[in-house]
């Protein structure tokens, strides 16, 4: 479903897929070959969510924003199923594991694995290829290279997937 909020209407370019229950409301943009799956809302209600190329948000996640905290998400960005992703700022090619929560004006940086029902507190700053795990969340170590390129391919899969869902 897609609805305009106080005269903004979502933007979504022809190459992305949004399932037929998602929710996108307001100033909302998504990006080239990215992806919403069913059930997840993106309220860009009070303040805007941008979302860049091949990103994917997964089944019944949530992106939100404060006033004062837009949500952007980079290129080739992973949000795992049930996700809450708040007033936030992720790095190109990061992968948000299932059930975390990202909580507004936190800054996750490129190529970082937050872990599965992390919680990135309010203005917590993630750095480039770092996985964070924990309530709340820490950095546990650094990422190799490989380790944090891995995480680009596997939104590439979610880009055809949700090829395979719309039927192309």
């Amino acid at each position: 479903m897609i609805l305009e909020f106080e005269g903004k209407t979502p933007q979504i370019h022809p190459s992305a897929w949004v399932a037929p229950t998602a929710v996108i409301i307001g100033d909302v943009e998504i990006g080239p070959d990215s992806s919403v799956f069913y059930g997840a809302v993106l309220r860009g209600d009070v303040n805007k969510i941008r979302i860049g190329a091949r990103t994917n948000i997964q089944d019944n996640s949530v992106l939100h924003v404060d006033e004062d905290a837009p949500c952007t998400l980079g290129d080739d960005v992973t949000v795992g199923h049930m996700a809450l992703v708040h007033g936030t700022t992720v790095g190109d090619g990061t992968l948000v594991g299932m059930k975390s929560a990202l909580l507004s004006g936190s800054v996750v940086g490129a190529g970082a694995l937050i872990a599965a029902g992390a919680v990135v507190l309010e203005g917590q700053e993630i750095p480039d290829k770092s996985l964070a795990a924990g309530v709340p969340a820490k950095v546990r170590r650094e990422l190799s290279d490989e380790q944090s390129a891995s995480f680009i391919p596997h939104a590439g899969r979610y880009v055809e997937l949700a090829k395979r869902h719309a039927g192309i």
